[in-house]
């Protein structure tokens, strides 16, 4: 049986080793490692596996940080595997060097290497893959595609590949914002892909905003929470602290904002930390570069897209409604995160679902018989830079009805992927569906969390609330 999955980050290796170790024959897509969010991601992985934490009480801060709406069965089917995904990551020789506290984290279970733990995770997972015999294409897969409802393969740079089974592991769409730190080739295409092939998405309307971004003349980094958990502090340019650093991330980006808003500046006094340099290579490196030093300077920060926890809807097995179909990590919304990703939970939602997916295509044993090549339509990209300033300016930190009936009328003028497009539709329409504010989706004129929205989103077309 073949065996397609779109993605080479923490999750798409993952599978790929999982399944090859079962005997399928695995093909992996991606434009190399180094693209990857996973590889960009700095701190670390949250697990709940030291004496004197449980994993009642990472769920129940997962919870906390979801704002109630997460489904409470996935968040406890993933954590009560997390003690598998470490062992997974250290039978293959992965070393730890410290357990840290983040923001929302009631123990200090966020494993680091350091604090650039998926550059290690996936050199070393690339690694094993290698070893194994995983098949490995450096492209685009462009489209998914499908027959009668069925997947039976991807277009990648319009080669057909068919496989029995296609692994959907290709990222959120946080590239789809104006600034972003992760890939900006993460714009969610295969996402809006699936959802006008008839898989519809979930929760799209929450996205996550990083309080401590830095645009700076190299362009635009991520300042991690842990330099926080070490003790770095938020002033304004008259310094004064106005927030509890280790709050949630939308609590902290929006006290941020509002600071933003009023005309001052906000910075990071990382001043106090010893050892930045030895502690935050990566964050220090790039420091440098602009003229910058942490032990004597402070840093400008401001909040930046950062993890989508909404992605194409799949259930307790990873399974879309397309048959044949799977998606996994970030490019997957399952109701793990809720309304808001409790930090350092997204790169063991990429361990457990990888090797959770291997299991149920094992158990499934999916085929799609030999199928005459489908159509491929061959999308032109458009103007995709209109697009990510739109969803900036109309669904980013802080909404309204105003902004985001405003942007949708922007939309239909913007020439563009029609995919990428439905995307942006889907973040508006259940943004503006949601009257309320919960977790990363904050709306000015429904500024409370209600009752009434404490359920999930879907998105076919239109919003389903």
């Amino acid at each position: 049986m073949k065996i397609g999955i779109v993605g080479d980050g923490i999750a798409g290796l993952t599978s790929a080793i999982a399944l090859v170790k079962r005997g399928f024959d695995v093909t992996l897509i991606g434009p190399g490692i180094r693209k990857s969010n996973s590889y960009l991601a700095q701190a670390g992985i949250a697990f709940p596996v030291l004496e004197g934490d449980s994993l009642e009480a990472h769920v129940l801060d997962t919870i906390k940080a979801g704002k109630y709406i997460n489904d409470r069965e996935v968040v406890w089917n993933i954590i009560s595997k997390a003690s598998e995904a470490y062992d997974f990551l250290t039978s293959l020789g992965l070393k730890f060097e410290a357990s840290e506290t983040e923001g929302g984290h009631s123990f200090h279970r966020v494993f680091t290497i350091k604090n650039e733990t998926g550059k290690h995770v996936t050199k070393l997972l690339y690694l094993r893959a290698r070893e194994l015999g995983v098949n490995f294409v450096r492209g685009k897969t462009e489209e998914l595609a499908t027959k009668r409802g069925k997947a039976c393969g991807v277009f990648v740079e319009g080669e057909f590949l068919r496989f029995d089974a296609t692994v959907i592991a290709s990222g959120g769409f946080s590239g789809l914002f104006k600034f972003t730190a992760g890939s900006p080739e993460n714009t969610g295409l295969i996402i809006g892909d699936a959802v006008m092939k008839g898989s519809p998405a979930r929760d799209l309307e929450f996205v996550q905003f990083h309080p401590t971004g830095y645009i700076g003349k190299k362009g635009v980094f991520l300042i991690s929470e842990a330099v926080r958990g070490a003790g770095a502090k938020l002033v304004t340019e008259d310094g004064e602290r106005f927030v509890n650093e280790l709050a949630t991330r939308d609590i902290v980006a929006r006290a941020i904002y509002r600071q933003m808003q009023t005309g001052k500046k906000v910075f990071l006094d990382a001043t106090g930390i010893e050892n930045f340099k030895k502690r935050f290579p990566q964050i220090y490196a790039f420091l440098r570069k602009d003229g910058i030093d942490p032990s004597m300077d402070l840093i400008p920060v401001s909040p930046i897209a950062h993890y989508t926890m909404g992605g194409i809807a799949v259930d307790l097995w990873y399974r879309t409604s397309l048959k044949n179909l799977y998606a996994i990590g970030e490019a997957m919304s399952n109701g793990f995160h809720g309304a808001n990703r409790l930090a350092s939970n997204s790169l063991v939602e990429c361990i457990v679902s990888g090797l959770e997916v291997a299991r149920t295509i094992a158990r499934e044993r999916p085929r799609c018989r030999e199928v005459k090549e489908p159509h491929y339509h061959g999308y032109e990209p458009g103007d995709v830079d209109s697009l990510r300033e739109l969803l900036w300016e109309h669904a980013g930190i802080v909404r309204s009805a105003k902004t985001l009936r405003e942007g949708l009328q922007k939309l239909e003028g913007i020439e563009a992927d029609p995919r990428l497009k439905l995307l942006a539709k889907g973040v508006l329409e259940c943004a503006l569906a949601r009257e309320e504010s919960r977790g990363s989706h904050y709306r000015e004129d429904f500024p409370v969390m209600r009752k009434a929205f404490e359920r999930p989103s879907f998105f076919d077309g239109r919003c389903r609330l």
